[in-house]
């Protein structure tokens, strides 16, 4: 048992020494690269953009992308989708941009990439935390063959109000999975090295209590004591933050009346100096801006209340790149407060090993062979038997026999489009084999398989509009019910 303990102490020292080792080696690196930088410079890097013609995830798409690249005046991009077009933005950085940074490449790889699993509610159904592990190396691999390296996931929001409609990104209601699921999930998605080619620095999103919303609305207020805080709601970021995750994402809600993107006590107080998180924070789609309707003042206030309050990364808003310069001149932010945010962001970098090599992540061969790759399809197959959940079987429907009429009746039995599930923003429709269309491909002949669509997902021709922002998943057949 002694040697057993001494074992482990020399192994944990060892481990030890080797982090203090690289983190001696990126620092050097970082404050060497930040000496050369202008003050424009180090505000460019906390720029987060998408350019459009890929999947953004909000209304706003962002102008003259590549004339701020050139300018140093961007830090990452995300909405990119593929290899080539992700080298070409690379390239456009290393090659234009005067002191050569490269760039971020980030997207919302929530249950796989192009290969789509299960979404992660039905994943966390398993308690298979190996497989969850898997699922996210696996994500990842595939990912960074097609050329990305930064992943917002994995989505650790506890939930238990019904009626919010996000609930199918997380875990569930439970703090205890949803801390082991986080866990699994950075684990898997950085496998404890992103130096390698083939993981990805991790964002847990979003920070903090977004699943709490008042009335299940998405964005409203979150008003609960510390006490249902710390035991409920908090647990599965701490479990992200302890597996070690490069980056958090902040959420659109309020915390005691502060929008959680502007709160000192959420970003600082609590996840640095409590948790001792060193990764960086990004914001979500906008949400620096939207503090103004909070009433918080103009896009200058807004922006230097979250600088202060400890974010490092606005995405799309464009409030850091248009207003710190001047905040820092009216002493409402200061230099180290910049500093410190571009520092974070270049840590991360560096720790991807794009300094390195810029086009790490970009290679043909790999994208070729492991993108939809029958590995990918297989491992598919696998987690979504794993993740299904039977409640019960009455007389013993299941398996279904192989003789006789089997009737499908639904507007998602013969359904590509939702097939994917949720936020599966890479995932191609196309390839989607629905339900008829499976069991038909049994080719098991002594079975008549019929169809019906039966009702439409919603009648509701405005809330089908808002649905269908990024391409038609509500079709509403102008047929009655009754002839459907």
């Amino acid at each position: 048992m002694k040697r057993l303990l001494l074992g482990l102490i020399v192994i944990t020292s060892l481990q030890a020494n080797a982090q203090q080792k690289s983190d001696a080696k990126t620092k050097t690196y970082v404050d060497a690269l930040m000496k050369k930088m202008t003050l424009d410079e180090k505000i460019g890097q906390l720029n987060l953009l998408t350019p459009g013609g890929g999947v953004a995830t909000g209304a706003v798409v962002s102008k003259g992308v590549e004339e701020k690249i050139s300018k140093g005046q961007v830090g990452g991009l995300f909405g990119v989708i593929g290899e080539a077009k992700i080298r070409q933005a690379q390239e456009l950085a290393v090659n234009s941009s005067r002191l050569k940074i490269p760039l971020l490449f980030g997207s919302d790889v929530i249950h796989g990439y192009k290969t789509t699993f299960p979404i992660p509610l039905g994943m966390s159904c398993s308690w298979d935390m190996p497989m969850i592990e898997r699922s996210a190396r696996l994500a990842a691999t595939e990912a960074t063959a097609d050329g990305l390296n930064w992943a917002f996931s994995p989505m650790v929001d506890i939930a238990r109000d019904p009626r919010w409609g996000r609930i199918a990104e997380g875990a569930g209601e439970d703090p205890y999975l949803g801390s082991q699921v986080a866990k699994a999930m950075v684990v898997g998605y950085q496998n404890g090295d992103l130096s390698k080619d083939n993981t990805l620095l991790a964002c847990v999103k979003h920070f903090a209590l977004y699943g709490a919303a008042d009335g299940g609305r998405d964005y409203n207020t979150v008003d609960m004591s510390k006490v249902k805080m710390y035991n409920d709601y908090l647990p599965p970021y701490k479990a992200a933050v302890d597996a070690g995750v490069g980056s958090i994402m902040t959420s659109f809600n309020t915390i005691d009346n502060i929008p959680a993107t502007g709160n000192k006590w959420l970003l600082t107080d609590l996840l640095r100096k409590q948790w001792g998180f060193k990764g960086m924070v990004v914001s979500d789609y906008t949400s620096v801006n939207e503090m103004i309707d909070h009433g918080l003042g103009d896009l200058q206030a807004v922006s230097a209340l979250s600088l202060k309050a400890g974010l490092d990364m606005d995405m799309v808003g464009e409030g850091f790149l248009t207003t710190l310069k001047k905040s820092l001149g009216e002493g409402k932010v200061t230099q180290k407060e910049i500093d410190d945010a571009c520092r974070r962001i270049l840590e991360a970098k560096y720790k991807l090993g794009l300094f390195t090599d810029p086009f790490r992540y970009c290679n043909k061969e790999r994208a070729a062979n492991q993108v939809l790759s029958e590995k990918q399809k297989n491992a598919a197959r696998e987690f979504a038997t794993k993740s299904f959940v039977l409640l019960k079987n009455n007389q013993q429907a299941l398996p279904l026999k192989k003789t006789g009429t089997i009737a499908l009746v639904g507007p998602l039995a013969n359904n590509k489009a939702n097939m994917l599930g949720t936020w599966a923003v890479s995932g191609n429709r196309d390839l989607s084999i629905p339900v008829f269309d499976g069991m038909k491909n049994l080719g098991i002949k002594e079975v008549n398989i019929l169809y019906a669509k039966g009702a439409n997902i919603s009648d509701d021709t405005i809330f089908a509009k808002k649905v269908n922002v990024f391409g038609t998943r509500i079709d509403i057949d102008n047929r009655s019910a009754q002839e459907m």
